[in-house]
C-alpha cells in the first residue's frame, strides 16, 4: 500500500466514531433475539442442511466458548461437526493464541479429511480471517459476525477494554494494514447498522468474487443468537466446497429481501 493511499484511508477513518450511547443501550436487545430464535426454531431447523464438515467458532472480546454454545448446538443440529476454539476467554492476541488456533484447524482438517469453516464473532472474526490467510488450503470459508476488520481501530465502544485486557495498543499501523487484507477464501461479513459496540462501517469489506456483506437487524452481543444471523450462517455453510455463490436476497418471493436489506443502500 503506497503512502498516499495510507494517508487517504487514515483521513477517511478519522471520521468514524463509536456507536452512540442510544445504540449502546440497545445492546440490551440480545435476550429478545435469543427468545426470537427459540420461537423460530421450527423454521430454522428446516433450513439448509450441512454435509458434516467441521466448523470452528471463535468468540468475541471477553467472551468464551460458553457464549457460543447455542450457536454450536444449532450447527450440530443443522448437520455440521461444530467445535469450540478452546482458548479460554478471548483477551486479544495474547502470545501463542493465534498459533494454537492454527494448529487446531490443522488438526481438525486432518481428523475429518475436509476443509474447516470458521465463524468468528467480533474480535473472533479477525482471528478467523488471519487463520484463513495462514491456512488457505485448509479453510473452506470464513463468516464474521460484527467483526471490525477495517475502519478506525477506535470506532467502537470497547477499545479501552481491549487495551486493558490485551496489554496492547488499539492502534498499530502495520497490524491495521495486515488485518484489512481479505482472506484468500470465500468470506461473508454479517453486520448490523444498529450495532452498539462497533461502528458498522468497520465491518464492511470490499465485495468481490469471494467476498460479500450481509446486513441484519440486531445487536452486536446478540449476533450469536439472532435468528436471521443463524439462517444466513446455515445458508452459507450449506454450499458445496469450491462452489461458493453470493447470498440470494431475492429468494422466497421477496421475503428475504425484506429481512436482509441491500448493504449498498445509502
Amino acid at each position: 500500500m503506497d503512502a498516499a493511499r495510507s494517508i487517504e484511508i487514515s483521513a477517511q477513518d478519522q471520521k468514524l466514531k463509536p456507536p452512540s450511547l442510544l445504540l449502546l443501550a440497545l445492546e440490551g436487545r440480545a435476550p429478545w433475539e435469543f427468545g426470537a430464535s427459540l420461537l423460530a426454531f421450527p423454521l430454522l431447523k428446516n433450513g439448509p442442511r450441512g454435509d458434516g464438515h467441521p466448523v470452528m467458532v471463535l468468540p468475541g472480546l471477553m467472551a468464551g466458548d460458553v457464549l457460543t454454545l447455542f450457536l454450536r448446538k444449532f450447527l450440530q443440529g443443522s448437520g455440521y461437526t461444530a467445535y469450540a476454539w478452546q482458548q479460554g476467554w478471548n483477551l486479544g492476541p495474547r502470545e501463542g493464541v493465534l498459533d494454537a488456533c492454527i494448529a487446531r484447524v490443522k488438526e481438525l482438517r486432518e481428523k475429518h479429511g475436509q476443509k474447516v469453516s470458521l465463524i468468528g464473532w467480533s474480535l473472533g472474526g479477525i482471528f478467523a480471517r488471519e487463520i484463513a490467510k495462514a491456512l488457505p488450503n485448509d479453510v473452506r470459508l470464513v463468516i464474521t459476525l460484527g467483526s471490525p476488520f477495517t475502519g478506525h481501530p477506535k470506532a467502537n465502544n470497547v477499545w479501552r477494554l481491549y487495551e486493558a485486557v490485551s496489554g496492547k495498543t488499539a492502534i498499530d499501523d502495520v497490524q491495521i494494514v495486515e488485518i484489512r487484507k481479505p482472506p484468500p477464501v470465500p468470506s461473508t461479513s454479517i453486520f448490523s447498522r444498529s450495532d452498539g459496540i462497533v461502528s458498522w462501517q468497520c465491518c464492511v469489506q470490499e465485495e468481490g468474487e469471494q467476498a460479500e456483506n450481509i446486513e441484519v437487524h440486531g445487536s452486536h452481543t446478540g449476533m450469536v443468537v439472532n435468528p436471521t444471523v443463524l439462517h444466513v450462517i446455515a445458508d452459507r455453510l450449506a454450499q458445496a466446497d469450491g462452489k461458493w455463490q453470493r447470498f440470494d436476497r431475492d429468494g422466497h418471493q421477496g421475503i428475504k429481501k425484506c429481512i436482509y436489506r441491500d448493504p449498498k443502500r445509502a
